[in-house]
C-alpha cells in the first residue's frame, strides 16, 4: 500500500485501464451548479422528471456523499474510423448518434470505473469512501468535468477538449480522499455559433441552454407517445439522437478516434438503412438494439422514429 494515494497515481492508473482523459475536480460549491434549478424551472427537461425528483441531490455531489472531498472525472474517446455525416444525400441512410453504434457504455465504462476504484482501494492506506458513476447517477457531471480541467462546456452543452474534441464518454468517481484538484478549462468557444444555427429545432436557446422539449435527441429518445407535429419534419432521418451540433463543431474537425471494439458499430448499425431497419421483425429489432444504449427508447419508440424517418424520406414503414 502506498502512504497517500495522489492525484498522479489515479492518472496514471486510469491511462493504464484504458481512460483517454482523467481529472480531478474539488467537491464544492462550484458556481456553475446552480443553474440546474433554473434550467428545471424554466420547463427544459419535459418529461425526464427524474431530474426534478432528484434536484437536490444533483445540487452538490456532497448530498450523495457527505464525506466528499474529490471528483475524480474520466474521458473515454467513442468516435471511430467511420465515416459519418447527417449532410449524406442518401434519403434511406438511417441516423443514429455515434456514442449508441457499439456496446453500452453504461456497462463498459462502468466495469472499467469499478476496475479503478478497486484498484485506489487496494493501494491507499488510508480508507475511503466512494460512489462511482457513469451517467446515471445524480452528478451534473459536466461542470465536474470541466472542473477537472477535461474541457469546457461549450455552446452546445457539451464538453469540449481542446486535443481530441467533444465525442467523450465522462464517468466520475466521487470520494473522500483529499486529492489534488485541476485547474478549470477555460471557455474557447468564443464568438462561433455553429452549433446553435444549426440545430434543426432551435433547441439551443441560448449559449451552453439546452431546451431539451425541442432537442432532436430528446424527442428520439426520452419523449414517450406521438413527437410532436411541429418537429417531425426536423427529425429527418434521425432514428436514436443526433450529432449535429457536434458535427459542425470546429473542434471536431480533426477529433481523435478511438479503435476499441466497444464502440465500433455493431451489425446492423454500421451504414444503417431506414429501409432495412423498418423491415425488420420485431424480434430482430430487439436483438439488434440488444446490449447497444438504445434500449432506452424501447421497441415501440424506435418503430415511432422509423415511422417519422420514412415519412420524411417519402416513404412508408413496412
Amino acid at each position: 500500500m502506498r502512504e497517500c494515494l495522489t492525484s498522479s497515481d489515479v492518472k496514471r492508473k486510469a491511462r493504464e485501464i484504458g481512460f483517454d482523459l482523467c481529472g480531478i475536480a474539488p467537491a464544492a460549491d462550484l458556481p456553475e451548479l446552480a443553474f440546474f434549478r433554473t434550467w428545471l424551472a424554466r420547463g427544459y427537461a419535459g418529461e425526464m422528471a427524474y431530474l426534478q425528483r432528484s434536484a437536490d441531490r444533483r445540487a452538490d455531489v456532497r448530498s450523495v456523499l457527505p464525506s466528499a472531498r474529490s471528483v475524480i472525472v474520466t474521458g473515454t474517446v467513442y468516435n471511430t474510423d467511420v465515416p459519418y455525416s447527417t449532410e449524406e444525400a442518401d434519403p434511406d441512410r438511417a441516423h443514429i448518434a455515434r456514442y449508441a453504434w457499439g456496446e453500452d457504455y453504461h456497462h463498459v465504462i462502468g466495469r472499467r470505473l469499478e476496475t479503478l476504484l478497486e484498484w485506489m482501494q487496494q493501494v491507499s492506506v488510508r480508507p475511503f469512501e466512494a460512489r462511482a458513476y457513469v451517467d446515471t447517477g445524480p452528478v451534473q457531471e459536466r461542470v465536474y468535468a470541466r472542473h477537472a480541467g477535461l474541457g469546457w462546456i461549450g455552446k452546445n452543452t457539451c464538453v469540449i477538449n481542446p486535443v481530441i474534441g467533444s465525442w467523450i464518454f465522462l464517468a466520475e468517481i466521487i470520494c473522500s480522499l483529499p486529492l489534488d484538484v485541476d485547474e478549470p478549462s477555460m471557455d474557447q468557444c468564443g464568438e462561433c455559433t455553429l452549433c446553435i444555427e444549426a440545430c434543426p429545432t432551435q433547441a439551443l436557446v441560448g449559449a451552453g441552454v439546452l431546451d431539451s422539449t425541442r432537442c432532436v435527441s430528446y424527442l428520439t429518445i426520452e419523449q414517450r407517445g406521438p413527437i410532436p407535429e411541429q418537429f417531425s419534419s426536423a427529425i429527418g432521418s434521425h432514428v436514436y439522437g443526433c450529432d449535429i451540433c457536434q458535427e459542425v463543431c470546429p473542434w471536431n474537425q480533426m477529433p481523435a478516434r478511438s479503435d476499441d471494439p466497444a464502440w465500433q458499430p455493431r451489425g446492423v448499425w454500421a451504414n444503417a438503412k431506414l429501409s432495412t431497419l423498418a423491415a425488420m421483425t420485431d424480434d430482430a429489432l430487439r436483438d439488434a438494439v440488444r446490449g447497444t444504449a438504445m434500449t432506452r427508447t424501447r421497441l415501440v419508440g424506435m418503430r415511432r422514429n422509423l415511422g417519422v424517418a420514412l415519412a420524411n424520406a417519402g416513404r412508408e414503414q413496412g
